[in-house]
């Protein structure tokens, strides 16, 4: 009975308790948007059973030795749909979600676009720290977890965090010895709830409810997390207007169609393979999807030839990592025609040494949780897509390249990135202050550096704070790592300030050699300076590592990077 009085009070939510945290866009600009085209004012849930009528028998995920096709996917979200639906969760409400890739992934996020809950796309690596902060920031009544991956417990940390968060109050678990009883009830199965196939009347049921109680267009869809490096993620909220067209546009711009098969290898919780085009874009064109738990040049090789992929994406150290392994062994690749690359820079040497190995076309990619996308284009001559990352793919993304001061810097010079848009939200979700640094006047003040390459497209070359302080001389992190990635030998690159009790901070260079490679801090001052770069600039230390630290996204974590460094006095 109570599940049943859950389920009616589920059912007649309207969003309001999470749209009072979404700064809205100007009332003007959203009917640009819509005359345009852009917003199409459906719930992303319903484009479900669209796909699955258009083409039910086409396999749209693969996962291992598990095929499901479109009407089965569609089946099976509704039944999750339902699920959480008679557990008191529909519109209004908010799902942590930290699973690792796999096709129950896929399953739970459109059963969430389906009830009209919001998924919080946190990540498998995220722990208690992490998900209470961002479980209280939203309001999360639910959670989704591995019961263990990685020799970590997930399903006792979301007891944990459940005694953190007082609006939590639900636990899913997908894996091994969920659904146990644990003093606040029964965790709920997940993976048996989507492995249950269900019969052609309880389809049929699922669907009509869930049809009669959809979302609104201007509810959130979706919660991201900010990609910083430094400090607790912000919460990005993704409404089903702005997300639908964040992936449909980025399918068209980089001609995803029904011959796609899409491998996602980075964490599906980032917005890179989520949706850019990622696995929403996959399935908007009738592609499959194919998942892997690890970006692991073994894992990816080997299923890239068993499942014919011919899209994946990767941030620069995982495709580093691609190459290199490509290098020494004999994969088969034949299939592969796009690797997209973006999430930080990617040095020209890097992107042409990439394109000799893979064989296949190499795309660079700029952009951002928060909205902004800019993608190099097919047509592009090899020199720009070598050496930029791409134009917006929305004429009504409007940019502004500005200084220190807000003013506009001339055509060619560089400045910070501001942008505004039809997918770029107005704000971060309930965060005043950061709201009050990070966008004025509707703008997103993106803090990185760019310029534009004479032919329209984005160079990225540093960003506002990434930047070493070496006795008031500022150098560009980011500007001294694309120098050094192109110095014979060097694999991985991060540029960290290393204090200095003269001149407050100096530039040490971490760096990973190519295998049976050495790198020495006088092998990059001579290139450096071969390049004409100004001294100052030049590393004063180096640290050389076997491999690179990475954040839970795949970047390269210099706050620990920084910790090494700053612990050593002298470095070679």
């Amino acid at each position: 009975m109570a599940e049943h009085t859950a389920s009616i009070v589920a059912d007649d939510l309207a969003g309001t308790a999470l749209r009072t945290g979404v700064t809205p866009w100007p009332e003007e600009l959203a009917r640009t948007y819509r005359a345009a085209g852009y917003w199409r004012d459906r719930p992303l849930g319903d484009l479900v059973w669209e796909w699955a009528e258009a083409r039910p028998h086409r396999i749209a995920v693969a996962d291992g030795g598990t095929r499901i096709t479109y009407r089965e996917l569609a089946a099976r979200a509704d039944q999750v749909a339902v699920l959480l639906r008679d557990r008191g969760l529909g519109p209004g409400t908010a799902m942590l979600v930290a699973l690792p890739n796999g096709w129950e992934l896929v399953v739970l996020l459109l059963a969430c676009l389906r009830a009209g809950v919001a998924p919080v796309m946190m990540l498998p690596a995220h722990r208690d720290h992490e998900l209470a902060a961002i479980g209280l920031r939203t309001g999360a009544e639910a959670i989704a977890v591995p019961g263990t991956f990685r020799g970590h417990d997930h399903q006792a940390m979301a007891d944990r965090v459940r005694a953190e968060v007082p609006s939590l109050r639900e636990v899913l678990v997908c894996g091994d010895g969920a659904g146990g009883e644990d003093g606040h009830g029964h965790h709920v199965d997940l993976r048996s709830a989507v492995e249950h196939v269900p019969s052609a009347d309880d389809v049929e049921a699922h669907r009509s409810r869930l049809d009669a109680t959809p979302p609104e267009p201007g509810d959130v869809a979706v919660f991201l997390l900010s990609g910083g490096t430094t400090g607790l993620s912000k919460v990005i909220a993704r409404t089903h207007n702005d997300y639908e067209y964040n992936a449909r546009r980025s399918a068209e711009v980089c001609g995803f169609d029904a011959r796609t098969v899409y491998l996602a290898a980075l964490p599906a919780g980032h917005n890179f393979p989520l949706a850019s085009p990622g696995i929403l874009g996959t399935l908007m064109v009738g592609g499959t999807v194919v998942l892997v738990p690890s970006p692991s040049p073994s894992r990816v090789f080997e299923t890239i030839a068993a499942e014919r992929v011919t899209a994946v994406a990767a941030v620069p150290a995982v495709l580093s990592r691609w190459v290199a392994a490509a290098e020494a062994g004999d994969p088969d690749l034949t299939s592969l025609r796009l690797v997209q690359v973006g999430g930080s820079l990617f040095a020209k040497e890097a992107y042409r040494r990439a394109v000799n190995v893979l064989g296949c076309r190499v795309q660079q990619v700029y952009g951002m949780a928060e909205g902004l996308l800019c993608y190099v284009r097919e047509t592009d001559p090899d020199d720009v897509a070598a050496a930029t990352q791409g134009r917006p793919i929305s004429v009504h993304d409007e940019l502004r390249i500005v200084d220190p001061s807000g003013a506009e810097v001339a055509h060619g010079e560089s400045g910070e990135l501001l942008v505004r848009g039809p997918y770029t939200p107005r704000g971060y979700f309930r965060a005043p202050e950061q709201n009050r640094e990070a966008f004025t006047d509707g703008w997103y003040r993106t803090g990185d550096l760019v310029l534009r390459h004479p032919g329209g497209n984005l160079v990225v070359v540093g960003r506002t704070k990434d930047v070493v302080n070496r006795g008031g001389e500022k150098i560009s992190a980011d500007e001294i790592e694309r120098l050094v990635q192109a110095v014979d030998g060097v694999a991985e690159v991060a540029v960290i300030a290393a204090p200095d009790p003269e001149l407050g901070e100096r530039a040490c260079a971490c760096v990973v050699p190519r295998p049976g490679r050495t790198v020495t801090l006088q092998d990059i001052g001579r290139a450096l300076r071969a390049a004409g770069v100004a001294e100052f600039k030049i590393p004063e230390s180096l640290l050389v590592l076997r491999e690179m630290p990475q954040t839970s996204v795949g970047k390269t974590d210099k706050n620990a990077l920084s910790r090494i460094v700053t612990s050593r006095t002298h470095l070679a």
